[in-house]
């Protein structure tokens, strides 16, 4: 891995007021979606893990906003 990558994936970026929103847009989406599987998915792992990979893709989205 460069180090030009490294930096891009471990250093800090201080979110401009367009990037706020959009993360907050993000986090919404997540939770409407979140909120509907709570209610329309049978509880089980299978529902579980739904909800993790959601989490995981929230924060992958936030990521790919902060980082470009």
């Amino acid at each position: 891995m460069s180090t030009s990558d490294m930096v891009n994936r471990f250093r800090h970026y201080e979110p401009d007021d367009d990037k706020i929103v959009k993360h907050s847009e993000v986090r919404n989406q997540a939770l409407d979606l979140a909120m509907d599987w709570e209610v329309d998915l049978p509880d089980g792992r299978e529902k579980a893990l739904a909800l993790t990979k959601l989490e995981e893709a929230m924060f992958w989205a936030n990521a790919a906003l902060a980082r470009n």
